[in-house]
């Protein structure tokens, strides 16, 4: 049996998010994301000894309305956490980032998602996910939120929710002409029926050519063009510090520079660019125009420790690009 987050906390009950519409809404997974730092990969059967842990707020949803938040999106999650210490820490960064959690299930008796995270020092990572409570996020929790869909600008996703949840939302918003930005991550097999739904997929240079069921060795722009001919609206594979490069029925492929910057570490650099290009499409850019915003927006959360310390406000987006 589950409670909604606004019977199990009295204190989000009243944020003024919750008393508007919101332009982007994400199908939202939640982590506590449990961080070593480690000097390098950990082989087999091997202990090495981390220079440090903390515990952060993850989840590549939650961390993509945050993004979307920063970047000026009025922004609401649809998601199931559990009711412990956790999922707490998840009400409690929502409140204070503006997003609307009233369409958040809160599961007696559960646990909250985690993931296990290794940081390396060249600022590369590991990562294992427990998603918890999020796991049962399905296509009820989506219908209970089918009105607040049908009237935002941007629906998001990413490959932690159930795909029954992102199907779901993705049928209502695409017969209220939504739009959809699926960022599939972890890469995994996705039926044509969601490609088909996806007017945008943000997948990195790995996982377009598992979502096209390519080898590693396939050109990025062969499975581009596997996804589009499956009815995906636009693909844009991120390429790090090089940017990114967008593809889109009827037209040539473009190549977007990105901003090569200091790395602390890429945790939640995805995350970000997704969220950052919703909050631009939200906000009326064309889609070229919105993919340049997030390469900025991305290029700046690798700057800092964890997935959303680092995070940029929209303000701190334009500057970079005004001054780069």
């Amino acid at each position: 049996m589950t409670k909604t987050a606004l019977q199990a906390t009295p204190t989000v009950a009243s944020t003024s998010a919750d008393s508007l519409s919101s332009d982007v809404i994400c199908i939202a997974s939640w982590n506590a994301d449990l961080v070593s730092r480690v000097a390098r990969p950990i082989a087999r059967g091997e202990t090495l000894m981390a220079h440090s842990f903390e515990i952060q707020p993850g989840g590549k949803g939650s961390n993509a309305a945050v993004a979307a938040s920063r970047q000026g999106a009025k922004v609401g999650v649809i998601a199931r956490i559990g009711d412990d210490d956790f999922g707490r820490m998840a009400l409690a960064l929502w409140a204070t980032e503006g997003i609307a959690t009233q369409h958040v299930a809160v599961a007696a008796n559960e646990r909250s998602g985690v993931a296990q995270i290794l940081v390396f020092d060249d600022g590369d990572n590991s990562i294992a996910v427990a998603t918890g409570a999020g796991s049962a996020l399905g296509e009820a929790n989506v219908d209970v939120a089918c009105e607040a869909i049908r009237a935002a600008r941007v629906v998001m996703a990413s490959n932690e929710v159930p795909q029954s949840a992102t199907l779901a939302a993705f049928k209502i918003a695409r017969a209220a002409n939504v739009k959809t930005i699926l960022n599939p991550a972890p890469a995994v097999a996705l039926p044509d029926g969601l490609i088909a739904l996806c007017d945008v997929l943000t997948p990195n240079e790995l996982e377009v050519r598992v979502l096209a069921g390519m080898s590693a060795e396939a050109l990025i722009e062969d499975a581009a063009q596997a996804l589009l001919d499956k009815g995906a609206g636009a693909v844009i594979v991120t390429l790090g510090s090089q940017g990114c490069a967008l593809w889109q029925k009827g037209q040539l492929a473009q190549t977007l520079a990105g901003w090569a910057m200091q790395v602390v570490d890429t945790i939640g650099a995805g995350d970000t660019f997704t969220g950052a290009l919703a909050a631009a499409l939200a906000r009326g850019e064309l889609l070229a125009e919105a993919a340049t915003s997030a390469n900025a927006a991305a290029a700046l959360s690798v700057t800092g420790r964890g997935a959303i310390a680092a995070m940029p406000t929209l303000a701190q987006s334009q500057n970079l690009e005004n001054h780069h």
